[in-house]
């Protein structure tokens, strides 16, 4: 019987010393952040349509102002950067072989209206093939706007690029957005 108790006090000895030796557990828990940076060119502003219609359109240029035409989300600071990807625009139609520099066209970016990201920097640019800095902020933002208003050269620099095969005559290039 001395076994017995002796053996039953060893079971409930060595138990409660197992019990005691687990009182607290730990876990890491890290939180992992990625960068995140989207560049949408919004809805049905993706054909930009610079129209030379009258004879003030030919003299001073003309300009198209795109509301909230970008949108960034950007999980940190941040850059767009903009180019063409033609030095010259070309017509549509292939019997035209007149071009349009590229770099008559303007690129000037204004706070977006419905959610406008302050404190950006904006800078106007002329079309390259080289990607030139448009917008830059050092802090990121949730789907922040920006309007972008396209200008193109006047003072006839157009004269004499109307074809009667096509009307109106089209000269294109796409311009490519990068953040």
């Amino acid at each position: 019987m001395r076994k017995f108790y002796y053996l039953l006090g060893l079971t409930f000895g060595l138990t409660s010393i197992n019990v005691a030796a687990q009182k607290t557990g730990d876990a890491t828990v890290n939180v992992r952040l990625y960068p995140i940076q989207t560049i949408v060119v919004n809805g049905s502003q993706k054909n930009v349509n610079l129209d030379y219609r009258t004879s003030d359109d030919y003299k001073k240029g003309v300009a198209l102002d795109e509301a909230d035409h970008l949108t960034v989300y950007s999980t940190g600071a941040f850059a767009v950067n903009v180019q063409s990807k033609d030095a010259q625009l070309s017509s549509v139609n292939t019997s035209i072989t007149e071009k349009i520099n590229a770099a008559d066209i303007k690129l000037t970016p204004t706070a977006g209206t419905t959610n406008p990201l302050s404190g950006s920097k904006l800078s106007t640019v002329t079309l390259s093939t080289t990607p030139t800095e448009l917008i830059s902020s050092n802090i990121g933002g949730v789907d922040k706007t920006f309007n972008v208003k396209y200008s193109a050269a006047g003072a006839d620099s157009y004269l004499n690029k109307y074809f009667n095969v096509e009307n109106p005559t089209t000269y294109t290039t796409v311009v490519t957005y990068t953040i």
